[in-house]
């Protein structure tokens, strides 16, 4: 079998806010390690908690609300032991929206996408890129910090401690040039029909894998892409 010779293109999708996002870290970095160059992944963000108090507030108000709410994302937590969730995760700092934390995000990749900081893998980071390791920083201020991660001073201290350079952040943020990214990545949601957090767009949208899915699907999935002869079909 012959490998592939461009990258293959992983487009995933997620909100921030999402706990089932925030335990699936574990493997997309090991997906980075195992297949390295060989795979390419994009991050697009959708709001699934756009409207937190319409999806929480009114949408768990029969069961208990924002501490029920809590409960059962820390209760999903237990099973994942590899993430570490503060003890007052959806009742203290609780954000507006996760559309405002998505934007600060898009402005973060406008910066990587035209050179103004590194798209290399930093050792420091466990071989995320800075940008990679912003959105890893956001989830990780939101359910273990228990941070308001929808709040520009939030986003400001999160981008200062990674020495993201502040100006042409703000400017990609005031020129409508992140609200742009973000609109992108809504219209890649409907074309590739997204359904949730986390999914994954693979083989230009041939395949996707929606939910809590486990790694060695995720790695038979892009093997099997990876080492399939080129324009083979597979039979199983």
């Amino acid at each position: 079998m012959t490998a592939s010779k461009e990258p293959l293109h992983i487009a995933y999708f997620t909100d921030v806010l999402c706990v089932w996002a925030y335990t699936a870290q574990i493997r997309l970095d090991e997906l980075k390690q195992r297949f390295g160059s060989r795979i390419r992944i994009s991050y697009h963000f959708i709001p699934i908690f756009g409207c937190v108090e319409e999806r929480i507030g009114k949408g768990w108000k029969e069961k208990g609300g924002f501490a029920a709410f809590g409960r059962h994302v820390t209760e999903v937590c237990k099973s994942f032991p590899h993430v570490e969730v503060g003890p007052e995760l959806w009742n203290k700092n609780i954000p507006k929206s996760s559309a405002s934390a998505h934007l600060y995000l898009k402005a973060v990749e406008l910066l990587e996408r035209e050179g103004i900081i590194s798209a290399e893998p930093v050792s420091r980071f466990d071989g995320r890129t800075l940008y990679e390791e912003a959105i890893w920083q956001l989830r990780l201020a939101f359910f273990r910090d228990m941070e308001d991660v929808g709040s520009a001073r939030c986003q400001a201290r999160l981008a200062e401690a990674l020495e993201i350079p502040r100006d042409p952040l703000l400017m990609r943020l005031h020129d409508g040039s992140a609200m742009a990214a973000l609109c992108a990545d809504l219209g890649l949601r409907d074309e590739f029909r997204v359904e949730g957090s986390p999914t994954y767009i693979i083989n230009e949208g041939r395949q996707k894998l929606y939910g809590n899915v486990g790694y060695k699907i995720l790695e038979a999935n892009i093997r099997e892409l990876l080492e399939r002869p080129e324009g083979l079909a597979s039979w199983c």
